[in-house]
């Protein structure tokens, strides 16, 4: 049996990484278990504009990289493999991986959210390289470019109304005649002149050898299949929290299993915190989650010197 930990962090993204860097640095030695895909969703990611201090920006995994040597630095032991399950029923905490258990005084969760993508090799081939799931991260660069967004719920109808800012026009496609999206966020796309709709519709295939150049869509009614020119896709289908492991553990909302808290960090359960995009819906931004990370790890280390 491995020796009880201060801190154990579940999960290497913004969120995680930056709880590390805080909390190695007020000497909690803590452990991440950063998954067998270590990085969280920036590693999916070419540029990265939008995070403070790179002037010029920085590629995704250089930055997941850089997180990760920082926190070494200061005395963190990252380990990459899976959490399958965790006891928070009694302290010393367990968290056990695919081939081991480890003990824990505090633990942070920060195993983030997946983006829900459509299933094709041509669409996590070309992504990164025309394909997105975040207007807000990749919109700039698709100044004056043809793109198109596939979805019809709000945060589709956000990201099809973001997207106007830069591209030459936004084409919507959606598998029914109808729109999920409230009332308002309908008629604000429908009322801007450079969004357009395409019904009844999905993508069956991302045309393009390094870089998108287009798209083959089927009509769902007919099969009909058309080709389109265009320079970016952007997927709003939404998002799954990486949350299944603490079903009937933490709380949770029904729907789709966002962690619930009154104020993104604390949880019921003492010495146990949440941090990023696992509990945030809304923001879903590198700097958002390390904003979180930062505060479970300052709560986490005021919590253990409370024990001692």
């Amino acid at each position: 049996m491995e020796k009880t930990q201060k801190l154990i962090i579940i999960g290497s993204g913004p969120a995680g990484l930056t709880a590390a860097i805080y909390a190695s640095r007020a000497d909690l030695s803590p452990l991440v278990i950063g998954g067998l895909q270590p990085g969280g969703q920036l590693m999916w990611t070419t540029e990265v504009e939008n995070f403070p201090g790179f002037v010029h920006g920085i590629q995704g995994p250089e930055l997941m990289q850089n997180m990760m040597d920082q926190a070494k630095r200061f005395g963190t032991t990252i380990i990459n493999e899976d959490v399958v399950s965790v006891d928070f029923a009694q302290q010393p905490y367990t968290v056990k991986t695919t081939s081991k258990e480890f003990k824990a005084e505090a633990v942070i969760v920060a195993t983030g959210a997946s983006a829900r993508w459509l299933g094709l090799e041509s669409e996590t081939r070309l992504r990164g390289h025309g394909v997105s799931a975040c207007a807000t991260c990749d919109g700039a660069f698709f100044k004056n470019k043809i793109v198109y967004v596939v979805g019809g719920g709000d945060s589709a109808m956000e990201e099809a109304s973001f997207l106007t800012k830069f591209a030459t026009s936004v084409t919507v496609i959606h598998r029914r005649d109808t729109l999920s999206a409230s009332k308002f966020m309908q008629e604000r796309a429908k009322a801007n002149p450079k969004i357009s709709f395409i019904w009844d519709s999905e993508v069956v295939e991302v045309l393009g050898e390094k870089n998108m150049t287009g798209l083959k869509i089927r009509n769902v009614k007919t099969n009909a299949v058309t080709e389109h020119t265009g320079d970016g896709l952007f997927v709003a289908i939404g998002h799954t929290p990486n949350t299944q492991i603490f079903k009937g553990i933490l709380k949770m909302d029904d729907r789709v299993g966002y962690l619930m808290s009154d104020d993104g960090i604390n949880t019921p359960i003492p010495g146990v915190f949440i941090a990023g995009d696992v509990f945030d819906f809304k923001y879903r931004q590198a700097i958002t989650a390390a904003g979180f990370g930062c505060m479970a790890a300052l709560e986490a280390e005021r919590y253990l010197a409370s024990k001692e």
